[in-house]
């Protein structure tokens, strides 16, 4: 039986760090590459990165947008870079934020969390505001074939606030309701349990907001969008072992030199390790 999510992600994030590189192939990034924004361009860009850091970072968190817009070819590069990543040993979470519900909310997890998937992956980003119940067949999913989810909670763009920070009627706000759910779907599990939270790293203080809820913090908001790694303990205090920190274009911008990208990489994952050890 394959092993937990949560199990497999603690152990990649003690063994190499708990740097996640995003692969994120827009077109500004591959023309900054001096590559076309097409196929054989997102193809170069995506081996690249993938060559270059698959043996190294914990985690590798591709931007499924970013290849859907060249169609079939461009999914089918997609495929080959999560292949490719997890042979290497690094964990994938496809960054797809999903959301739906019923039938078709189970279509989407079928695409990503079934291990005979042409896109399994270790992890899927999925968004519960159609309400949370709704990702009941993505949590089933996972569950059985040792996937994990990283639920939208507290996300790093500023137009998250007006839904994430509303309060409902209980006095607890919507993103606090997200991570007690969690909660519960972790209940028991060791070391760490399989269904994480998005977290943005350039909130500030969130030690109100339950991030202690025995699962993975995904976060992004380091490098381009203001944060870093010493900020870190700042936003996620006590449970900042459990965080997942994203860096994309921060790592990306050094390509295509394959030596500079590792070099970019080994240098966020020094610094995060730093910011972890000074809690």
């Amino acid at each position: 039986m394959t092993e937990p999510f949560g199990t497999r992600l603690r152990r990649a994030m003690d063994d190499r760090g708990p740097l996640c590189v995003g692969i994120d192939p827009h077109a500004s990034l591959l023309a900054e590459w001096g590559l076309s924004d097409d196929v054989a361009g997102l193809e170069r860009f995506s081996r690249t990165v993938v060559e270059a850091l698959a043996d190294r970072v914990a985690v590798f968190k591709p931007q499924s947008a970013f290849f859907e817009r060249f169609g079939s070819r461009g999914v089918a590069v997609l495929e080959k870079s999560v292949e490719t990543a997890r042979a290497a040993g690094a964990l994938v979470v496809m960054d797809a934020k999903r959301g739906d519900i019923g039938s078709t909310m189970a279509a989407y997890a079928e695409s990503f969390l079934h291990k005979d998937a042409p896109l399994f992956s270790d992890a899927l980003t999925v968004s519960p505001y159609l309400g949370y119940g709704s990702l009941k067949p993505a949590v089933d999913m996972a569950r059985e074939n040792g996937a994990g989810l990283f639920v939208l909670a507290l996300t790093s763009n500023p137009e998250g606030a007006e839904v994430q920070h509303a309060v409902r009627g209980d006095g607890r706000s919507v993103g606090a309701t997200m991570l007690a759910h969690l909660a519960e779907e972790n209940a028991g599990q060791t070391p760490l349990g399989s269904f994480g939270a998005v977290v943005g790293a350039t909130l500030g203080d969130l030690s109100s907001y339950g991030l202690d809820m025995g699962g993975p913090l995904l976060a992004p908001g380091i490098g381009a969008q203001g944060a870093t790694p010493a900020d870190l303990p700042g936003v996620f205090g006590a449970v900042l072992r459990n965080v997942v920190p994203n860096v994309s274009r921060g790592v990306l911008r050094h390509g295509p030199d394959a030596a500079a990208l590792r070099a970019s990489a080994d240098r966020f994952a020094e610094e995060i390790r730093a910011a972890v050890a000074s809690v």
